[in-house]
């Protein structure tokens, strides 16, 4: 059965998305069009593909369907907690943020043991439908199981992991679409892949505040300490201090100069993969809003693109609202 013929199924009344990342687009259109509320893995697009991204987001703004992002990490609380502390103005103008993701292995990207590498499709496997926009080629085992690990299917930590990094941080700075990004990184441990196992970026946005997403697969040491899918925990800097998490508390630190005073808050809610899916439940009943919305994603995945196309590219990224699009410069 295809992607279409399930979402086209009056039975199905919510659809979720799990496939390799390049064909998430084309199959949460395909579903949202259909009028289906969707549960779309994270990244919502490939690397590759700016324009689907931006016609998803078109999409679900003109149909009001809800699509919930599988940033689960985003069921969170603390970071809801802390958007409203700086909307409050605790830690004055936000003017730097930084987070990221560590790990040690490519266990993600290497999956499953594939016994027999000249295994050819069965009868059942449609692999046109896995290729979709991707280069024409042979069916090849390791890329069907493996697809983490080729460029054409995966963008590696900008997209497999970046996501659950950046949106907590750009749903608490509350900014618009990111202007210029410059990025680094490449196989520095993990050489028989396509994809980066290291990758750094540098985000600067029209708001006056740069975000830093930092990562590596070859140490696992984050230095701020992780917190659950975000990886890395985000520290939040502005003209007046900042904020970050430890153990179940927000902690305001003044800057230097501040007046302002130290300060702690309880954390209300913790990371919670039921609680995340119940909220798209909720939206698609009463029209709750999704914590992890489209409009939320575009701005993260297009920083996301930006990122991977400048360390691709070995240049700056810009994003030109006017024209809906990225330039290398």
């Amino acid at each position: 059965m295809s992607h279409k013929e399930l979402i086209a199924d009056e039975n199905v009344d919510l659809v979720g998305i799990a496939t390799p990342d390049h064909v998430h687009g084309f199959q949460a259109i395909d579903a949202v069009k259909a009028g289906k509320p969707v549960y779309c893995e994270k990244p919502v697009t490939h690397w590759r593909q700016f324009d689907l991204t931006h016609q998803l987001t078109q999409e679900v703004e003109k149909s009001k369907v809800p699509l919930q992002v599988g940033a689960q990490g985003m069921s969170d609380s603390a970071w809801s907690q802390m958007r409203k502390l700086v909307q409050d103005g605790l830690i004055g103008q936000p003017i730097h943020a930084e987070c990221g993701y560590f790990r040690v292995g490519d266990w993600g990207e290497r999956g499953m043991p594939i016994p027999d590498p000249n295994a050819q499709a069965g009868p059942d496997l449609d692999w046109e439908a896995f290729l979709a926009d991707s280069p024409k080629r042979p069916f090849d085992v390791s890329r069907f199981f493996r697809w983490r690990m080729y460029e054409d299917y995966s963008g590696g930590p900008g997209t497999d992991l970046f996501p659950h990094s950046l949106s907590p941080v750009l749903h608490i700075l509350g900014v618009g679409m990111p202007g210029t990004v410059v990025a680094t990184g490449g196989k520095f441990r993990y050489e028989e892949r396509e994809i980066p196992d290291t990758f750094n970026m540098l985000i600067d946005f029209p708001e006056k505040i740069t975000v830093a997403v930092l990562g590596t697969q070859g140490n696992n040491y984050s230095a701020t300490g992780d917190r659950g899918a975000p990886g890395r925990i985000p520290v939040i800097r502005g003209w007046e201090g900042s904020l970050t998490v430890k153990d179940q508390e927000i902690v305001f630190i003044p800057a230097e100069g501040s007046t302002k005073e130290a300060q702690k808050f309880p954390i209300e809610r913790k990371e919670s993969t039921e609680w995340h899916w119940q909220n798209l439940f909720d939206a698609a009943r009463n029209g709750t809003p999704p914590i992890s919305p489209m409009a939320l994603a575009f701005k993260v995945q297009t920083a996301l693109q930006m990122g991977i196309l400048a360390q691709r590219e070995g240049k700056v990224a810009h994003f030109d609202p006017g024209a809906m699009k990225i330039v290398l410069g």
